[in-house]
């Protein structure tokens, strides 16, 4: 199949990487052309722009940074939409806002193009180990046909709704894992502070109830002072962002999330935006004096 990618950071080239080692033919857009670099010499072909991969692509999958990424990606003057071709399916799997999700099927439906909301959760080893959670608002049928690709890149694959309840349930995820984050590095800092070994206390929580991906996965990072991002702190930040405008819609109050999301901010000013999340331990670093 002709596929198209658009976005090939942490996550975006293991994933494209999944669908080309199983044969498709790919089309490449990004804003850093290097970081393709892979991908175009394993025979992927390079767009100039996002209209020019769905021109030549039957599908087409972006994974970009921010909400306003993604609108321009799909309705920009160069966009997905705006190209002629063969596009049939288009795939977000930007954790982006669900109102901007809807947007994109309608714009998507009136050109007789499928539309699919897919954010994804995993990080850089889930995307690595083809082992992503893929949570997808759309239409049945096109769900279906995706799937099989879908399948390539992740291991729990699930249909939750139209429209917008891909990115809906990204945001339960986001919510989770914003006070796993703090449970984590709190543990850690307290574990650190009288004196107990971190790693050996990450191995023997980390097989109990208080088990955790986090723990389990970007513990170990925090033990060896590894803040590389397999999620960025800004990247993050714009999730918690989103679920929290989100909430406030609904006249929702998540204080353990505003809480989080206030550390993460902190931490990002201290300038560590393009750090992994596990770099949260610096900001409670820093209330501690450390």
């Amino acid at each position: 199949m002709k596929i198209g990618w658009i976005g090939t950071g942490v996550m975006g080239a293991s994933m494209a990487g999944h669908l080309q080692a199983a044969g498709h033919e790919l089309a490449l857009f990004n804003r850093t052309k290097a970081k393709a670099d892979a991908l175009l010499a394993g025979g992927a072909a390079w767009c100039d722009t996002p209209a020019a991969v769905a021109a030549s692509s039957e599908i087409v999958f972006t994974i970009v940074g921010f909400p306003y990424d993604v609108e321009s990606t799909y309705l920009g003057d160069n966009g997905v939409l705006a190209a002629d071709g063969p596009c049939r399916i288009v795939v977000d799997m930007t954790t982006s806002q669900p109102s901007l999700a809807v947007k994109i099927g309608e714009s998507a439906a009136a050109k007789n193009i499928g539309s699919l909301d897919a954010p994804v959760s995993g990080g850089d080893i889930g995307a690595r180990n083809a082992a992503l959670a893929i949570m997808v608002g759309g239409e049945q049928a096109v769900f279906d046909e995706v799937r099989p690709l879908f399948e390539l890149m992740g291991k729990n694959i699930a249909l939750m709704g139209g429209h917008g309840a891909g990115q809906h349930t990204k945001m339960c995820n986001q919510i989770l894992v914003s006070g796993t984050m703090i449970g984590v590095c709190e543990s850690l800092m307290y574990g650190s502070t009288v004196g107990l070994d971190q790693q050996a206390v990450i191995d023997v929580i980390g097989s109990g109830a208080a088990s955790s991906w986090a723990i389990n996965n970007l513990g170990p990072r925090i033990v060896q002072k590894d803040y590389d991002p397999g999620f960025y702190v800004e990247h993050f930040i714009k999730d918690m962002g989103i679920a929290l405008e989100e909430a406030a819609a609904l006249d929702l109050a998540l204080p353990g999330l505003a809480l989080v999301h206030q550390l993460y901010t902190a931490v990002k000013a201290q300038g560590h935006g393009r750090d992994g999340t596990q770099a949260l331990i610096l900001a409670l670093k820093a209330l501690n004096g450390g």
